[in-house]
Formats: C-alpha cells, sequence, structure tokens
C-alpha cells in the first residue's frame, strides 16, 4: 500500500454538537480518541468535527495565507512580513516552515477523513440518511485537503485508507489519480449533502451541496489548466458553475445587491456565502496567540493593518487592529487594477483608507502664512486636526503636492506608500476582539457565489466561448457600481475579455481572498506576472517556484525504499 508518513493529531471528543442543535458549529476539548472511536456513532460525530478543526489550520493562520497571498501581483512585502516568500529568495527552501506547516495540516486531516469513511459502515444502530450526510462531509473536507496540495505540490501521496501507525516508507502518486480521487469525492459529497447552508437544519460551517458544487467546478477548472487536464475540463468546469447560478434559489444562495455586505462583520453566513470556516475563542482548542502562526487562531485581522499608530494623532487600538503588515498592494493594483474608483465600488469596500484621530500627540499646526488653499477655519499656530477628525487619508490616486499641503490630515498617495504605511484590507477586520493582541474569532469566507460567476466565465473564455462568459462577468460588474456607480459604465464586451482582462477581474473581485498565487498558477501566469507587477519578486522568481518545494521533513522522514522525490529545480 503507498502511504505517506503520518504527522500524528490529537482527535478532540466534541460534546454538545449534533445534527439537531442549531448553534453554530463550535467544537470543546473533551479527550482523545483511539482508531477504535470511530466505530461508533459518538466517537464518529467527534472525529468529523476533528475533521473539520483541521480547517482551522488552513484558514486563519499565517501559514497558508503566506503561501496564497504573499509574492503575487497583488500584493508585495510589508516591514513584519516574509521576505522569502514574498522574494523568492535563496532562502526559500524546503524547509520552510510555511510550506511544511501545509503539508502537514492537510495530511493530519485527511487521515482523520480517511478514518471516517473507512469506518462508517462499522457503526451499529446509526440512521442511514444521518451517516450518508456525515460521510459526505468529510469526503468534501478530503476533497479540499488534496486540492490544496496538489495546487501547491503537484504530484502527492494518495492516501485513500485510514492509517492508525506511521510509516517510513512513501511515494508520489500521479497528479491524473489525486484529481480522479477529489473528483469522486466531491461527486459523492454533493449526491449526500443538503442543498445549502441556509437549508434547514445546516449549522454555520458545515458542507453543503452548494460549496461541494462549487469546489467541483473550480477543481475542474484548475485540473484543465494542469498536466492531468482532460478533453473535456472547462466544459465540465462550465457546466458545474452554471448548474449552481442557475439553480440557486433550490440551494437559497444569490449575489447580494451590495459587495460591502459580504464581508460585513457579524454577517458572514449571508446567502451569497457558500462555505465558511468557523473560529472559536476556546484557546485550548484554537491554540496559545504567543504561538503565532503555529497555532489555529484567526490571524487575517492582523496581517494587513499599517504601522499607523507611529502617525500624527494616532495609537493603537482594538478598533484599528495591530499593525502586523505583512504585505502591502503592489501599485499595480491600486493604480491599474483599481483604476476605476468612481463607478466601481469595490476598492473603497475592500481597503481601509482613512483613519480617525484618536490621540493628542504629535498633531501639527498650521503654518504661517496658511499654505494656498487652507480651509477657512485654520488658524496659523493653532492643531490642524483633534480628536475625532480625520488623521490619515490615502485617496489611491496621486494629488499636487500644494493641494496635500493644504489639506488638514496627513495625505498619503501611492507614490509614498511604505513597507510600514499603505491601504489595509478590511475583509477580515474584527472589532470585537477581547484586546488589541487578540485573534479574530469572525467565520473565515472560503468560498463564495461571485467566484462561482467568475469560474464559469473563465471556464467558457477558455473553452473558447467568450460570448458564453459575458454575462457571468457582467453581473459581478454591475453590482460592483451599487449604489453610487453607473452599472452601465461598468458593463464590457465580448471583445474586452481576454485571459488578463478575467484576472484582473478576479483581483477587484477577490482580492485578499487566499486564491491569487493559485489563480495565477491556474493559468501559467504567475512567473509573468510577478516579473511584471512586484517589484520585491520580479528579479528572483524562477518557473520552479510554479510548485512548491516538497518539505525536507518529509524526505528525510522517507527512510525505507526509494528517496521521496523533490520538485524539479528544488
Amino acid at each position: 500500500m503507498k502511504k505517506v508518513c503520518i504527522y500524528l493529531t490529537r482527535l478532540l471528543f466534541i460534546t454538545g454538537l449534533f445534527y439537531g442543535c442549531q448553534k453554530k458549529l463550535e467544537e470543546e476539548p473533551h479527550s482523545v480518541l483511539t482508531p477504535d472511536f470511530f466505530t461508533t456513532a459518538q466517537g464518529f460525530d467527534a472525529g468529523l468535527n476533528a475533521a473539520y478543526s483541521g480547517t482551522r489550520w488552513i484558514w486563519g493562520p499565517q501559514d497558508y495565507y503566506s503561501l496564497t497571498v504573499c509574492g503575487t501581483d497583488e500584493f508585495k512585502r510589508g516591514v513584519d512580513g516574509s521576505s522569502d516568500l514574498n522574494t523568492y529568495s535563496s532562502n526559500y527552501t524546503a524547509s520552510n516552515g510555511n510550506v511544511t506547516n501545509v503539508w502537514k495540516y492537510c495530511y493530519t486531516y485527511i487521515n482523520t477523513c480517511n478514518g471516517l469513511v473507512d469506518n462508517a459502515p462499522k457503526i451499529p444502530g446509526m440512521d442511514s440518511t444521518l451517516k450518508k450526510r456525515m460521510v459526505g462531509e468529510a469526503r468534501f473536507l478530503r476533497a479540499n485537503y488534496y486540492f490544496i496540495l496538489v495546487q501547491q505540490w503537484g504530484d502527492v501521496t494518495l492516501n485513500r485508507h485510514f492509517q492508525s501507525t506511521p510509516t517510513t516508507s512513501a511515494v508520489r502518486d500521479p497528479l491524473a489519480d489525486v484529481y480522479d480521487f477529489i473528483i469522486e469525492d466531491l461527486n459523492a459529497a454533493i449526491a449526500s449533502l443538503p442543498p445549502g447552508p441556509l437549508s434547514a437544519g445546516v449549522q454555520p460551517g458545515r458542507a453543503t451541496a452548494a460549496a461541494a458544487t462549487h469546489l467541483l467546478a473550480k477543481v475542474y477548472l484548475t485540473r484543465a489548466g494542469s498536466r492531468a487536464k482532460k478533453a473535456d475540463d472547462y466544459k465540465n468546469a462550465y457546466a458545474t458553475a452554471t448548474a449552481l447560478i442557475n439553480n440557486s434559489g433550490a440551494s437559497g444562495v444569490g449575489l447580494l445587491p451590495d459587495f460591502a455586505k459580504v464581508f460585513q462583520e457579524g454577517n458572514e453566513a449571508n446567502m451569497e456565502v457558500l462555505w465558511t470556516v468557523q473560529h472559536t475563542s476556546n484557546l485550548a482548542y484554537n491554540g496559545s496567540p504567543k504561538q503565532d502562526n503555529r497555532d489555529a487562531d484567526n490571524l487575517l485581522c492582523h496581517l494587513w493593518v499599517p504601522q499607523y499608530e507611529n502617525q500624527p494623532g494616532m495609537q493603537r487600538d482594538v478598533f484599528y487592529g495591530r499593525p502586523y503588515i505583512r504585505v502591502i498592494p503592489t501599485r499595480w493594483l491600486t493604480d491599474t487594477v483599481f483604476a476605476d474608483k468612481v463607478n466601481d465600488t469595490r476598492y473603497s469596500k475592500s481597503f481601509q483608507i482613512a483613519w480617525i484621530c484618536n490621540a493628542r500627540k504629535l498633531i501639527p499646526d498650521w503654518p504661517d502664512p496658511l499654505p494656498p488653499g487652507a480651509p477657512a477655519s485654520a488658524r496659523p499656530g493653532q492643531p490642524r486636526f483633534g480628536i475625532g477628525d480625520t488623521a490619515i487619508f490615502m485617496p489611491g490616486y496621486e494629488m499636487p503636492d500644494a493641494q496635500i499641503k493644504a489639506t488638514p490630515y496627513q495625505v498619503i498617495t501611492p507614490g509614498k506608500y511604505a513597507p510600514t504605511l499603505a491601504p489595509a484590507l478590511t475583509k477580515y477586520f474584527d472589532t470585537k476582539r477581547t484586546d488589541m493582541n487578540a485573534p479574530s474569532i469572525r467565520p473565515i469566507i472560503v468560498y463564495r457565489l461571485a467566484d462561482t460567476y467568475l469560474v464559469a466565465a473563465e471556464a467558457a473564455f477558455m473553452d473558447g466561448r467568450p460570448a458564453d462568459a459575458l454575462p457571468f462577468i457582467n453581473a459581478i460588474r454591475r453590482r460592483a457600481a451599487y449604489p453610487t456607480g453607473n452599472p452601465q459604465e461598468m458593463e464590457v464586451q465580448v471583445a474586452d475579455l481576454s485571459l488578463d482582462f478575467i484576472l484582473d477581474e478576479r483581483a477587484r473581485e477577490l482580492c485578499g481572498e487566499l486564491t491569487r498565487w493559485q489563480d495565477l498558477v491556474r493559468t501559467g501566469q504567475l512567473v509573468k506576472r510577478v516579473r511584471l507587477h512586484n517589484t520585491d519578486g520580479q528579479k528572483n522568481i524562477q518557473e520552479k517556484h510554479m510548485l512548491r518545494p516538497v518539505p525536507q521533513t518529509q524526505i528525510d522522514a522517507t527512510t525505507t525504499g526509494a528517496k521521496y522525490p523533490q520538485n524539479p529545480q528544488w
């Protein structure tokens, strides 16, 4: 049997979570499970929730964020960012911790899912419908973990069954075999899961047929751009995505009228959202904040926040967040992708561009004489602004120096962005954290219907049917004009469509949503676009960076049989 070295994890017994309960998916550690526990109804429920817990180790900490956001055309290194992944430096090796951790977490929880699928037939007396549904959830989760692996590493070890003991031998299975396994899991999941996240009895964070259908469309689209491609992949991606869109009423999903409402704090269960990863304030389950990116905390609220507290009139607070500033937007993102800031409202709804004065420190006085254009209320020697007034403004476009000097507050234009100071992505902001350093407990939106529209558009375009792609692109663009823009001005024509345009549109809609590196690899554009738009990575990026290096820990742990293969040029 082909096996991979098992990363051991504790399986947590979760109390108080049954399908009749309407609470959100939230677990509490109680005891350690043994493999035999999978064959009891109680153990099966506990194991499934343990499989869900693995998603918190992917979506929330810095590891997967670093592999999907850093070093793309959208973002480059902030002052506290990982220089290796952002710059593709020579220090980016198979020993990189972010790479190692994502590999480890995926295989850990794949094994949990395998235990569930393998042992379900052995559970006596369990309602067959409930069992089928829970197995569908396990197969959906397993598909997610394997999809992460094939996108990041290509050929990977395909473990189809539960392993109760570690092994020292492993091989890499062909990419095509892993994709077939993922698609088989998702088709089975779709057939056994409730229609959508708002269906009766579905807890937030649970898998549904809508989420599995979206993922299946994305899998077909991604395989179509790989060496494992099949002739009908683009057609299948299009058909799968459009089936979800056209049958959205049955699954209870749909686009919200206002882009801003999709990520509104507390509104993560809206009808556009297909699947979320739930987070919890229970540190025994999440991990300690002191462990930084080695825990399962949701740190995404911190990672884009600039060092605003060093500016006049500002001090740190919970509302504005802890200034990790791991990345900052590229000039291409601010100047080209979001060039239209009048009709397209997504820039102002995706980024924080203003900070309100919250401290009486270092506030400058008006000079004498006053600069031309100064407000009528300005007085020489008096503070330019005070508590409650705007302290920092980042308009997203250049302004004349004379206009900036006449403005009461500090104006920072794109040409003056720095690794310490740039607009902050707001999609993950959490203003209700208990203190400055606390992680977020907001659910993370992983899949949403707007992406399904863009998957359908890309699949149709790549299949040589741009006219079929156009309605899905324009539906997203018209929504982006709400409420102040002109939707007609946002519409494009078939002649406007290209792969570059579709990738640009994905950046406008999905900026920072942990998909960009995969988008660029899927379309073969990573190297080209980083060289064009990312001043940090453009000199070092190579073709080998289209795949991640296999973790050195995996290679070292394979001591029986053939050496575990590394990816080319790594």
